[in-house]
């Protein structure tokens, strides 16, 4: 399994979401940071070098999934993390925004597991 041992940031301002997600990474054997606000994921994302993908709610109280990603990609260091965005409405157009703003790549609610595990082995290769 190319996942054991990675680092992921789990940012969702819903517990129950951070927890069903946290869950299956952990059975994959991934390592779950959790952040419940963009602020938390931003501090998270500078303390904690061992994060190598970010997943990002886009609905989010205060400052959203698109602010959270700008203030991460400005710094030099993180320009390069990988981060999925998470949406829940999947609109016409989303995907285009999430891109523009800072995103690798996109899932929308509810989470296919299959989806995202494909995902997370694109963005995380085999060290």
């Amino acid at each position: 399994n190319s996942l054991s041992g990675r680092t992921v940031l789990v940012v969702d301002d819903d517990m129950r979401n951070i927890f069903a997600l946290s869950k299956a990474l952990r059975a994959k054997g991934l390592t779950v940071v959790m952040a419940q606000d963009g602020p938390k994921a931003i501090k998270q994302v500078e303390e904690n070098r061992a994060i190598e993908l970010v997943l990002m709610d886009i609905m989010m109280p205060g400052m959203d999934g698109y602010q959270t990603m700008g203030e991460i990609r400005k710094s030099v260091a993180n320009a390069k993390l990988p981060i999925i965005a998470v949406t829940a409405k999947a609109m016409r157009g989303d995907r285009e925004k999430c891109l523009e703003a800072g995103a690798n790549d996109y899932l929308s609610k509810p989470i296919d597991l299959d989806k995202l595990f494909s995902l997370l082995r694109v963005w995380l290769p085999a060290r």
